[in-house]
């Protein structure tokens, strides 16, 4: 272990581009507000849809951090152990992303804004048979509590996660306090698990998101909203694993454990396809005229370039270039196709929110980056203050020897 550089030191040059991101962004923040978020109620809508998507993505990504590490304790798997610091790090920002989706979300529910969340109209829901239907859960109570507790639980169960990872630092273990120690990693693992499959396996994007058209619901769309979160999750982790491996750091993870990653993201960009077209198909297959309103404007409208665009980003180039298992070996084509999957998805969280809240027009702009940036900018800075407050390695943990020996 005295050769392994175990502690992450900052670089200043990703400092420098972490803080010019969030300057960025702040700018556009700032000059947004000026001049969309006190103009019009139409620009008031598009500055607040355009913060809200952005907010919602980048919670739901670094989430699926966790849920990675989850679903591969439950499995058993240990391959994941080299590098397992990533995603714990990426994780950290649930709280703060998180915390910035609930100020959001519940300033557009307090503040009554029907323009973005339709049934928030009192008259409109009284006079309306649908909207009334659904009025056991679409309302501001059931609203709030649940992303309070959606939120709550997820930063609550992951920073659980992280804790207990900590103690594989400290000593080794032996056959009593390993078993204890992979039991309550296990349990832990099966309680965010369980947790997230409740919330981002259903709820989460029914009341964030399906909500938006409220007279319209597809039963696929939480599977796809969780397809495209968790390719993005898996992506970023890469990115991370990448950007260490460059840096000299994480030894122990090789071309190996990148092609693991490469799988997955190959793997879940196919489930996604899989879902937009059933979806899709099924809903145009039986043209009823209460399920086809959600992809009128979409398919024929203005955002038709975009609603195809995604096809070609997510599904096409996934499919073109991760396919041979020497490309997910490649760190500079796995970069490039991390990077366009989180863009890809980026965007189609994009027409998702704002599709639905500007049909007549595509408002994609300087706004619409510069938020982003600051998104980014944020993401970078407290993930890589994460990775320097732990070892990289978790050298104690009962598995890291299968990860060390790891080959596909």
């Amino acid at each position: 272990m005295s050769s392994i550089k175990e502690h992450f030191e900052i670089p200043a040059r990703l400092k420098t581009w972490a803080y010019a991101l969030i300057g960025v962004g702040l700018l556009a923040l700032i000059i947004g507000f000026i001049t969309k978020g006190r103009g019009t109620e139409e620009e008031q809508v598009v500055f607040i849809g355009t913060i809200m998507y952005n907010t919602i993505f980048w919670t739901l990504i670094t989430n699926a951090s966790m849920f990675f590490i989850c679903i591969t304790t439950l499995a058993m798997g240990g391959w994941q152990q080299s590098f397992r610091r990533i995603p714990e790090a990426i994780s950290t920002m649930v709280p703060i992303f998180g915390s910035i989706t609930v100020a959001v979300l519940l300033f557009v529910v307090f503040s009554g804004n029907h323009h973005i969340y339709h049934w928030l109209d009192t008259n409109a829901v009284a006079n309306d048979e649908v909207l009334k239907g659904k009025s056991g859960f679409l309302n501001v109570k059931f609203f709030t509590i649940w992303t309070l507790l959606a939120v709550g639980l997820w930063s609550l169960l992951g920073w659980r996660m992280r804790q207990i990872s900590s103690e594989a630092d400290t000593a080794a273990f032996n056959g009593e306090t390993g078993a204890s120690f992979i039991w309550r990693n296990t349990v832990r693992a099966a309680l965010f698990t369980v947790w997230f499959a409740l919330t981002v396996g259903s709820t989460v994007p029914w009341l964030w998101l399906m909500s938006l058209d409220a007279h319209w619901y597809s039963t696929m769309y939480s599977w796809y909203t969780f397809a495209s979160t968790f390719v993005s999750g898996i992506s970023l982790i890469a990115l991370w694993v990448i950007y260490m491996k460059n840096k000299g750091y994480l030894e122990y993870t090789n071309q190996e454990h990148l092609h693991d990653l490469g799988k997955f993201m190959f793997a879940f960009s196919i489930f996604w396809t899989y879902l937009w077209f059933s979806q899709y198909m099924l809903i145009w297959y039986s043209n009823q005229p209460e399920e086809t309103l959600y992809f009128k404007h979409r398919v024929q409208g203005p955002y038709k370039g975009i609603f195809f665009l995604n096809l070609i980003i997510n599904f096409i180039c996934p499919l073109l270039i991760l396919m041979k298992s020497s490309a997910k070996r490649n760190y500079t084509l796995v970069t490039f196709m991390a990077v366009l999957i989180i863009f890809g998805h980026w965007i189609d969280f994009y027409q998702m929110v704002m599709g639905s809240i500007s049909k007549e027009q595509v408002t994609l702009g300087w706004l619409d980056f510069g938020i982003l940036s600051l998104f980014v900018g944020l993401m970078i800075f407290f993930v890589s203050k994460a990775l320097a407050k732990k070892p990289l390695i978790v050298k104690y943990h009962p598995f890291l020897k299968e990860s060390i020996i790891h080959h596909t």
